[in-house]
């Protein structure tokens, strides 16, 4: 008796993320990209009321990075006051 199997393969897809700072004339944003694509480009500091920059690589990058983080764990990337001020973003 002769049986053949065959083999399961498994493609694990690799998804990389990608956060950038960039300077724009009054302060800094920041993109996010997914498999080189952007998929979110912020250039002003979330959930504060005036349309402000953020004043440094520094502080975009942080709230970049944090954003990113909970798109990697399917959470809401919304970003609240407590989390600026955890972040310590100058406002």
């Amino acid at each position: 008796m002769l049986a053949f199997y065959k083999q399961k393969k498994y493609f694990v897809k690799m998804i990389n993320y990608f956060v950038k700072s960039f300077k724009i004339n009054n302060g800094w944003g920041y993109t996010i990209a997914i498999n080189n694509k952007v998929v979110i480009k912020q250039t002003v500091i979330p959930t504060v009321s005036n349309q402000v920059s953020f004043k440094t690589e520094d502080d975009a990058s942080k709230v970049g990075n944090l954003v990113l983080e909970r798109i990697k764990q399917n959470l809401s990337p919304t970003i609240a006051k407590n989390d600026l001020i955890l972040l310590e973003i100058d406002q």
